[in-house]
């Protein structure tokens, strides 16, 4: 057990689910706090001011995706979805309202604690530094300049702002999407082609071996994750 000193909210409408949850954080030193609904939820996170939220989508009043985004109006916090919803447009629509991760149930705790970690250590760092560094990999936002293992690597200015965009929410889910949104512009959120190209050359350059991508993680129907050690890891 450690102490963390860190706040959890817990929103499912199946309290089984929540006695799981809180006797599994609350054993890592965690102070878990619940919701049974939408509404409950939006409520204890002004009230309790937790440090993350576990949210799942089927509530019943207020679907968990409409609670993601009346969060995002106002807050940061951390969302991490947790449902038995497998579908991708399920996945997609949590993850653009504004989530930052998506587990389905059945889960395992492991794999719940580093996701969690993940989203608290992003949260924690500065994303606006000049340098950003996931392992071996480093980029040097000033100077524009990206190396793996000390050696630099040549990208055209459309790689650079992929990988940027991915390093700058590394070990979160970024949808096919919000990519194309944000490096191309509105017009192209519909070519997947372009960004598959430019991905799978992107990959060339930075991974040890391209066929086993190291850092640039594909969830498939949904987008790309920059994958973090401690996800390598768990």
């Amino acid at each position: 057990m450690t102490d963390t000193n860190q706040r959890i909210l817990v929103v499912d409408d199946e309290s089984p689910i929540r006695r799981y949850l809180r006797a599994a954080l609350s054993g890592q030193g965690f102070t878990v706090y619940e919701a049974a609904n939408g509404l409950d939820a939006l409520s204890a996170v002004i009230a309790d001011r937790p440090d993350i939220v576990i949210l799942d989508l089927g509530l019943p009043d207020v679907d968990g995706i409409e609670v993601t985004r009346r969060l995002r109006e106002w807050s940061q916090i951390p969302i991490i979805i947790l449902s038995v919803r497998e579908a991708e447009q399920d996945k997609i629509a949590a993850l653009d309202a504004g989530a930052d991760d998506y587990l389905t149930k059945p889960f395992g705790t492991g794999e719940l604690m580093a996701r969690m970690r993940v989203v608290m250590r992003r949260l924690s760092s500065k994303t606006d530094e000049p340098i950003l560094q996931v392992d071996e990999l480093l980029m040097d936002l000033s100077r524009r300049v990206v190396t793996v293992g000390g050696s630099e690597i040549s990208l055209t200015p459309t790689e650079y702002d992929i990988l940027r965009l991915l390093m700058q929410n590394a070990g979160k889910v970024i949808t096919h999407h919000h990519l194309l949104r944000q490096v191309w512009g509105t017009a192209y959120e519909s070519e997947m082609h372009i960004l598959r190209v430019n991905i799978s050359n992107l990959r060339r350059k930075i991974e040890p071996d391209p066929a086993r991508p190291t850092y640039i993680h594909t969830e498939p129907g949904v987008g790309y994750r920059l994958r973090v050690e401690s996800e390598k890891e768990k």
